[in-house]
């Protein structure tokens, strides 16, 4: 049964189908590239990794954090798998460029390819193209913006999740289902800030390009997506000083991410009005 509907795959030779076939026997990786005759395709395996200590230390107290920062409850692969197809077609039915799902295991998909990440992108035209780059990383916010505008959340919008096919931004993995256990606005508002912990500390031209991605965000998301972000930024930023004094003694990438960011977000949202200060300025 398998073999069939590996067959099905448009553009796949019978040779193609038995390296599928092994590739796919292969759980040692989450994530594999297959290289076939005439297409490349991915395989994307699920159940593959258990909660780490941090996931298992945090789930009790989630229950009192402000509703931003829950974690969906943990599924099994068969349900992370309707999960993802759901969300690509959901994706797909709204007009944003997603994967095709070409085949589907007890355990994993197969995927067709999306190349190149905005990850990708961003590395190869930091130095050589720098106007280029931080144009990139404005469309990113922009592009979510109109994620959002159209009623959905990714919840994991970093650029590796990211691609960019012919100047069209699409995106890739969807494990990620916040506004199951938040309010879509609070979803969505948590997927701008998250976006920011990359574009902070990634753009060259610092502030100037932040501005322009919170003005092209803003532009089309949601009202309620905007006040929810407000609310966001004033929790968190309670614990910006602590945070700055931690860094004083140790400034680790995801410190750092989190000052930038959320320094200058609330400022962004009117809860401060002062400059905000430059720590962390490129990654």
């Amino acid at each position: 049964m398998e073999m069939q509907g590996l067959s099905s795959i448009p553009d796949v030779s019978d040779a193609d189908v038995a390296l599928l076939v092994a590739a796919l026997a292969d759980t040692g990786r989450r994530v594999q590239r297959v290289e076939l005759s005439r297409r490349t395709v991915w395989i994307k395996r699920y159940g593959t990794e258990g909660a780490n200590l941090w996931q298992k230390l945090y789930a009790p107290l989630a229950r009192f954090l402000p509703v931003a920062f829950r974690l969906a409850p943990r599924r099994s692969p068969a349900d992370m798998i309707r999960q993802e197809e759901s969300r690509i077609m959901c994706f797909a039915g709204k007009g944003f460029r997603v994967p095709q799902v070409l085949f589907r295991s007890g355990s994993a998909l197969v995927l067709s390819d999306t190349s190149p990440s905005v990850e990708n992108r961003l590395r190869a035209l930091k130095d050589e193209r720098p106007r280029e780059h931080e144009d990139l990383l404005v469309s990113c916010a922009a592009t979510l913006g109109r994620l959002h505008g159209a009623g959905l959340c990714h919840g994991r919008p970093h650029p590796r999740d990211m691609t960019i096919v012919d100047g069209e931004i699409g995106f890739i993995d969807f494990e990620e289902q916040p506004e199951a256990v938040m309010p879509l606005a609070v979803a969505q508002a948590r997927d701008l800030w998250v976006l920011f912990f990359q574009l902070s500390t990634r753009a060259g031209e610092g502030e100037r390009t932040l501005r322009r991605a919170y003005a092209a965000w803003s532009e089309a998301a949601p009202a309620a997506a905007g006040s929810e972000l407000r609310a966001l930024i004033g929790s968190a930023a309670r614990f910006l000083p602590l945070a700055r004094l931690i860094g004083r003694v140790r400034m680790g990438s995801d410190l750092r991410r989190f000052i930038v960011a959320t320094g200058y977000l609330e400022k962004a949202v009117g809860l401060r009005s002062e400059p905000v200060g430059k720590a962390g300025k490129n990654d």
